[in-house]
Formats: structure tokens, sequence, C-alpha cells
């Protein structure tokens, strides 16, 4: 196969995509559980929400995040789908960007850490969640 190389302006085109802002791709719906939601509980909100990642809260304080690679990683490990629960699974360590972050530095966040949801957040808190294929539609025309 041969592959064509990019023109002068195509590149550049391609280059202006990854400094879009975050908050053009954003959902601004969070959905958010408590720790105590089990596995199934949790499988079943991302199923009926359509989304690949839940908010883990303890009163009005974001705990952390349940994703689909955590639940399915729980149900290979074995753990039971009415016991274990989303304080049990939840990355505690969360990774966050701002809204004015450029598509290719929450890229590169999401690469750094290993992840595929980062957690937008302003000065007033957590205002949406990002993910890796919302990211993907600052390079689709």
């Amino acid at each position: 196969m041969v592959m064509s190389k990019p023109t002068p302006g195509e590149l550049e085109e391609e280059t202006g995509r990854g400094s879009e802002q975050v908050r053009l791709f954003v959902s601004d719906r969070l959905i958010l559980v408590g720790r105590d939601a089990t596995m199934r509980q949790m499988a079943q909100r991302m199923v009926a929400e359509g989304v690949g990642a839940l908010v883990v809260t303890e009163g009005n304080h974001v705990h952390g995040i349940v994703s689909e690679r955590d639940v399915v990683s729980a149900i290979a490990a074995g753990n039971d789908l009415d016991s274990a629960t989303a304080g049990d699974l939840e990355s505690r360590r969360l990774v966050t960007c701002t809204p004015d972050t450029t598509v290719q530095a929450a890229a590169v966040l999401m690469m750094e850490n290993y992840g595929r949801h980062l957690l937008v957040s302003d000065q007033t808190g957590p205002v949406g969640m990002v993910s890796a294929r919302d990211l993907l539609g600052a390079y689709v025309v």
C-alpha cells in the first residue's frame, strides 16, 4: 500500500485541530453514583445512560471514577456483581483538565495516565467529562 504525503495545507489543518479546546467536546452530563453502588448497578447505569464512566461521589464530594474497563477487570478477577461496589473499584487518582485545555494536551494526559476519561473541572468544580472517543471529534471532519 502506498500512503500519500499530506500537502502543506492539509498538514496545517491537521495541526490546528488538536489546538481546539476541550470545552467543544465535553459532555456536560456527569452521571453520579454513590460509593455503595454495586457493579451490577453501575453496569446497568452505564448502559442506560450510554456512557463509559461514572463519577463516584460521597455526599457532595467527588471521590473517584469507575469506567467500563474497571468493571470488566473486576469481573475477570472474579468479583461478585452484587457485592463489589463503586468504593471497591473506583480510580481514586482523578486526572482532570479544564474546559480551556487543548484537545492535544487532554490526549497527552490520557496517554500518560493510561486512561480514557478525564474529569473536566473549572474553579467551581466538576463541569463534565471527556472521553478519548469525544476527542476524536476534533479530528473527524
